[in-house]
């Protein structure tokens, strides 16, 4: 079996040491090389030819995100970051997945040693990930760098609307209040890739669209920001979810890191739910616990959208949901960075609909407008 070669580019001694050690341990993979710089990483991927590559964010000489826009433009390779739970490292992680990162993993604060080692199932499964992601030429060109929100005009009132409550004209004006009165629900499921996934059919949706909930594998610290980041540049309201609080049209609901996110009900309304237990598909939060959660609430109110990720979680969940009548859109396998997930719900004939992500909110749109004028089905 070929193994998969693996260039660790740290500053850290120790991190090199500790990373190199974590792969080298795995019978499907090895370190070909460490380097401390971007400088000796340039010369090692010409000599090694790496199949994925773990890149620090914070080095001298060249940062983490300069140097990964050179490996796009020159060599892509798979990429996966090694960030800091800072405010600075969330920022940049998610800049170097708009790039192309596949994916990320936080170096642990206190005992390094000893976090690194707990971390080495995550690690190495992230690394699988990256050596099978689709890695394409042809990719969407990445995004600029969030802009600051910046005040604008209401034109129907003439107040100037601050900052931080300023938000992107919608899509189409004609959408008017198409959903708005209407009990259906969007769940979304996503892993490795689903960040940029997440973001290209949010930024589709129009501001009266139905409530969603979204659960990505991702860990604490870093779904705040991703939430803010989404709520810059969509029509809709983007958050990070809070226990107990009432699922509205127009909202949609990112499952904190470290927390399942379970769809609820309190009296008429639905709600958002937080639960500490125990990960399941060694995931939390879970997509499996959100679409349980929808199979037993409301699923003939839903729609499932299963989105790029390796693994299987949710996929049993999403076929239970869609035998108790929820309608599920996957996304289709040229598309996704990492088919896993969304195959393994197509096995289970969790699908209704196989489509390019480019699609999926159009046919999502097209879904809710064709049953539309129908009233609710109250479960």
């Amino acid at each position: 079996m070929n193994k998969i070669k693996v260039l660790v580019v740290d500053d850290s001694a120790l991190i090199r040491n500790l990373m190199s050690k974590i792969i080298n341990s795995q019978r499907d993979m090895e370190t070909v090389a460490t380097a401390p710089d971007p400088f000796i990483a340039r010369d090692q991927i010409k000599k090694f030819n790496p199949d994925v590559i773990t890149l620090d964010i914070e080095m001298p000489k060249m940062d983490g995100i300069e140097f990964l826009e050179k490996i796009m433009r020159l060599r892509p390779t798979p990429v996966l970051m090694v960030s800091t739970l800072t405010e600075r490292g969330t920022d940049v992680t998610f800049r170097a997945l708009e790039l192309g990162a596949v994916d990320f993993v936080t170096k642990p604060k206190l005992d390094i040693s000893q976090g690194m080692i707990d971390y080495a199932n995550e690690i190495t499964d992230k690394i699988r990930a990256a050596y099978a992601a689709r890695f394409r030429l042809n990719r969407l060109p990445p995004k600029p760098a969030a802009q600051a929100p910046t005040a604008q005009t209401d034109p129907v009132t003439g107040m100037v609307v601050p900052a931080e409550v300023a938000k992107p004209a919608p899509a189409n004006n004609a959408l008017g209040n198409r959903f708005a009165a209407t009990e259906k629900l969007v769940l979304i499921g996503s892993s490795t890739g689903g960040t940029e996934a997440i973001r290209v059919i949010l930024e589709q949706l129009p501001k009266d669209s139905p409530a969603i909930l979204i659960t990505q594998h991702m860990p604490a610290g870093f779904t705040k920001s991703f939430a803010d980041r989404l709520n810059q540049v969509c029509n809709i309201t983007v958050k990070e979810a809070v226990h107990g609080e009432r699922v509205l049209p127009g909202h949609a609901y990112i499952a904190p890191g470290d927390k399942h996110l379970l769809l609820g009900r309190s009296g008429a309304n639905y709600i958002c739910q937080l639960s500490d237990s125990e990960p399941v598909n060694r995931h939390r939060p879970s997509v499996e616990v959100l679409f349980k959660s929808g199979q037993e609430v409301s699923p003939r109110n839903i729609v499932g959208i299963m989105l790029t990720g390796m693994g299987k979680d949710g996929a049993q969940a999403m076929a239970d949901m869609k035998k108790a009548g929820s309608y599920n859109i996957c996304q289709d396998e040229a598309s996704s960075v990492v088919f896993g997930m969304p195959r393994e719900a197509i096995a289970l004939g969790a699908a209704d609909e196989v489509v390019s992500l480019n699609m999926i909110a159009k046919r999502l749109l097209d879904y809710l407008s064709k049953i539309g004028g129908r009233s609710a089905v109250r479960i």
